[in-house]
């Protein structure tokens, strides 16, 4: 059974609104005013908030906003019942986080059809989440022992033949096994490095003065260190040849570290999922109220509903392509851009070209 919350200071409109809900089979509790339903809301944690906007006191719009404040209630959907429907005002409780408005007086199928409606949303995003957990507790179960366990296998296996046959076996081969170790160590680095950066990135967005003092930093001549890094990449992946620079010496409104971390991630990804022989394009480009940093490769590319879903340990098609990583370097890209104001979006043509752009206001004149 469902429990609704009736917040009013009129009595006669509370039991009239509780009558009809009973009658539609709702469990109703009610409170007097703003605080009560507060509190109330705590207690009973209800599946919908029915709430006056003119209360004294505490008004329909400070309860809402002290709920929204609070992890317990924040996702509640709320609707706020009003004889003054304005458009300020509509407005003013939309940007609050009401979900709905019912403007008074109502008839009892409007309020059916308001809280029906709100209902079968909460319902419809309940699931979505679900399903979503579901996803990300697949692609950990399926990523993770791999991730884990196939660099430490080449770091094992390798070390111990050093360990024990070194002094028979030929300088070539020793060194290949080396490179082995060397390449299994960088793997796991990078694993625990992506993994660390999500954490700290997301600890920092929950920290307005750390974000505000993020996006006081900048990278004043990016090309050079763009260069460097895209250079590495391709270096990395054996194809030099295949990398080329469009880079406008633009101020960028990032830190080094985090501008070079982003590079890596779109870069190391244009070459992972694209083939050899096949351009890489990076380019930095002044826009009038900002910059914008592309790279663009001619490989497999996203579908609409990939783009949709990139997020953290989310990898794509991964059960018919080998791939390496946790799904952290794109979503890791997203969060960092939009902590610093920007957008990051993905343009595809699947199987053909994709473009991930990443756009951020204008560096402050320094």
């Amino acid at each position: 059974m469902k429990r609704i919350l009736v917040i009013d200071d009129e009595e006669s409109l509370r039991e009239t609104v509780h009558l009809a809900l009973a009658q539609k089979g709702f469990d109703v509790i009610e409170a007097e005013n703003g605080a009560a339903g507060i509190e109330k809301a705590r207690q009973e944690l209800p599946d919908l908030i029915l709430c006056d906007v003119n209360m004294e006191k505490m008004d329909g719009y400070l309860t809402l906003s002290a709920l929204r404040n609070e992890p317990t209630t924040a996702a509640i959907p709320f609707i706020l019942m009003t004889g003054l429907a304005d458009n300020a005002g509509m407005r003013h409780g939309m940007e609050l986080g009401a979900d709905d408005y019912l403007p008074k007086p109502f008839t009892i199928d409007e309020l059916y059809a308001a809280v029906e409606a709100r209902l079968k949303k909460a319902q419809a995003l309940r699931q979505e989440a679900e399903r979503k957990l579901a996803d990300l507790r697949d692609s950990i179960s399926m990523m993770l022992p791999h991730e884990l366990r196939t660099p430490l296998n080449g770091i094992l296996a390798f070390g111990e033949i050093l360990a024990a046959d070194a002094s028979t076996l030929p300088a070539k081969e020793i060194a290949e096994m080396g490179q082995v170790i060397h390449d299994s160590a960088k793997r796991l680095e990078r694993l625990i490095e992506n993994f660390l950066i999500y954490a700290q990135i997301e600890l920092l967005g929950a920290d307005l003065q750390k974000v505000g003092a993020l996006r006081q930093k900048q990278t004043q001549f990016p090309a050079k260190l763009i260069e460097e890094r895209a250079l590495a990449q391709a270096r990395a992946a054996r194809r030099a040849d295949d990398l080329a620079l469009n880079l406008a010496d633009q101020a960028v409104p990032m830190s080094e570290d985090y501008l070079a971390k982003i590079v890596d991630e779109l870069v190391q990804n244009a070459f992972k999922f694209s083939d050899p022989g096949n351009q890489v394009r990076v380019t930095l480009s002044g826009l009038h109220n900002g910059v914008v940093l592309s790279v663009t490769d001619q490989g497999r590319g996203f579908s609409t509903e990939h783009i949709t879903k990139v997020g953290a340990y989310m990898q794509f098609d991964r059960k018919i392509q080998e791939q390496q990583g946790l799904g952290l370097g794109l979503v890791i890209a997203k969060r960092l851009t939009e902590l610093h104001g920007g957008t990051l979006s993905i343009q595809t043509e699947r199987g053909t070209i994709t473009t991930v752009a990443v756009k951020l206001p204008k560096a402050a004149a320094s």
